[in-house]
């Protein structure tokens, strides 16, 4: 289940950050994501994480990012405003391939509808190829590319509402049905 930071978090969340930087897929660095990113998020009830049930340890995290030069950037659906940008989506290495980042995506996406945006966004790195599938399977509709601190990266955009403007849970719930082995797909659960 999704969770908000807590200020005890903070330190774990930096040592987390710090521990995918440079990993395979990760377009993360040493100085990036840094205490201008952390503290930011932060301070805006914007960053989440998932745990491991038994260690309380923290699996995984995602942010709601606040940046004004991606939220500038043409390509966003101007009927798809107000819209935010899921970012920082990181899953500890002992933790990846087990669903994590879906529960992630699913909880900032339920997040930003609770928020009233339209529809979510997210720059991903083009050789990541681990989340372009991923994203490509979650329904989100690539619209563009943009260059971000000297990474080339695909802007993905993904609605969460339905054409009368009202949220639709259909879509969430058939974006991860996708994800699921053919045969487990009666075992899905919606939140």
């Amino acid at each position: 289940m999704l969770e908000l930071i807590k200020e005890s978090d903070l330190d774990t969340v930096r040592h987390f950050y710090r521990a995918l930087a440079g990993t395979e897929f990760c377009a993360w660095t040493d100085i990036y994501p840094g205490e201008p990113e952390l503290q930011s998020d932060f301070s805006r009830d914007s960053l989440f994480c998932i745990r491991d049930d038994v260690s309380g340890e923290i699996a995984g995290l995602v942010s709601i990012d606040d940046d004004p030069e991606v939220e500038s950037i043409a390509c966003w659906s101007e009927e798809l405003q107000p819209s935010a940008e899921i970012s920082r989506l990181g899953v500890a290495e002992k933790y990846q391939n087990r669903g994590i980042a879906r529960e992630l995506l699913a909880g900032a996406m339920e997040e930003l509808r609770r928020r009233g945006c339209k529809s979510a966004h997210m720059l991903v790195a083009k050789d990541n190829v681990k989340a372009l599938r991923s994203y490509e399977k979650l329904a989100f509709e690539k619209v563009g590319e943009y260059v971000l601190q000297g990474h080339d990266y695909w802007c993905y955009e993904k609605k969460l509402y339905n054409g009368e403007g009202k949220f639709n849970p259909l879509f969430l719930f058939m974006s991860f049905i996708r994800l699921l082995p053919s045969a487990s797909w009666h075992s899905a659960t919606i939140w």
